[in-house]
Order: C-alpha cells, then sequence, then structure tokens
C-alpha cells in the first residue's frame, strides 16, 4: 500500500507515461482509445530507479484511489481517461444532462463569455455533472469562477458531447449563448 504522497507522485509520472509522453519510455498507446498493456506501463515504471519495487496492485491503487478518476483499467489494458497530448483519443458522441458545469478563473471568464469555451491546448473542452471536478479544474489558475453549460442549447447550436466516463463529458467548442457564470458574475 503506497502512502498518499507516493501514491500521487506515482499518479504525476503514469499521468506522463499515458498522456503526455509514452514514446520517450517506449509505450505505444492504441490510437483507437489511448491504451495500452498494463503489463508494459508495470515494466516501465519499474525500469525507473525510484519505482523499481511498484507492483500491480500499487498501480491498481494509483487507479482507484485518484481524486480524479484520471485512469482506467479494462481487462489487461490501462489507459488516462482524457487529456492525451500523443493523439487524439475517439469518443462516441453521447446526451449529456441538461446541465454540465465548467471551473474556469476570473482572469479569462469575461473572454469566454464573448467567445464561447474552446479546447485550447487541450483536444477536448473538459465539463463535469458536478461542482466538484469543476472546482478542482478550475481553481489551479487564479480565483475561481464555475460556469453551468445549458447542453440543450449547446447542442441547438452545434455542440457535441462525448462521454469520457466518471461524470466528465467532453466537447470541442461550448458556444458562449450556452454558458452562464453560477454565481452570476458578469
Amino acid at each position: 500500500m503506497l502512502n498518499k504522497q507516493l501514491e500521487t507522485s506515482l499518479s504525476k509520472f503514469m499521468t506522463k507515461l499515458l498522456r503526455h509522453t509514452p514514446t520517450e519510455y517506449g509505450l505505444t498507446l492504441d490510437p483507437s482509445d489511448g491504451s495500452c498493456l498494463l503489463q508494459d506501463v508495470l515494466r516501465v515504471i519499474q525500469a525507473q530507479p525510484r519505482w523499481s519495487t511498484v507492483t500491480q496492485e500499487q498501480v491498481e491503487q494509483v487507479v482507484s484511489q485518484s481524486d480524479k478518476q484520471r485512469f482506467v483499467i479494462d481487462g489487461e489494458r490501462i489507459r488516462a481517461r482524457y487529456g492525451h497530448s500523443q493523439q487524439k483519443v475517439q469518443y462516441e458522441p453521447g446526451t449529456p444532462p441538461p446541465m454540465l458545469y465548467h471551473g474556469t478563473n476570473t482572469n479569462v471568464v469575461a473572454i469566454i463569455l464573448k467567445e464561447g469555451i474552446r479546447s485550447m491546448q487541450r483536444q477536448y473542452v473538459h465539463l463535469s455533472e458536478g461542482t466538484h471536478f469543476a472546482t478542482m479544474a478550475g481553481s489551479r489558475r487564479g480565483e475561481l469562477v464555475l460556469l453551468t453549460i445549458d447542453t440543450t442549447a449547446a447542442r441547438e447550436l452545434g455542440a457535441v458531447f462525448y462521454y469520457a466516463g466518471n461524470e466528465v463529458w467532453l466537447a470541442e467548442y461550448i458556444p458562449p449563448a450556452a454558458i452562464k457564470p453560477l454565481n452570476n458574475l458578469q
């Protein structure tokens, strides 16, 4: 069992492997879903001196305990749930709940309300069914502002939503007419 500090550190390394620089470590991700064999990831982790004694159970602990639920193990395969830097993982379009949330900060809220939410350097805009994940995401870069997304209006304006799992929805763009600040900030 890993303590919380080691668990967080290993989670960051797994994020690097499965989202940002897999080829640097000799990992090849399946282009359709961004997955690879769990044993391949474990081999790469154990090849690092700091992580040479990590077990599969400890990797599974990181997957199950992650507050953001960043990883998925499906049978013998593991993948990052969202946020890949290497290739764009494809998701099936889905019908989200009527309202989703997006966390951002006061520095960009005026631009978002005017121009909409764009994926910027990410592959998708990340939205959540509840405020918990939106709060975590939005509070990383300044004073938090929670936005509500009227998904019916967004879909009528051409937005397509994809379910990434664990209450997280993705879209390539959210039009401004479908966005309102949760706390009536203008």
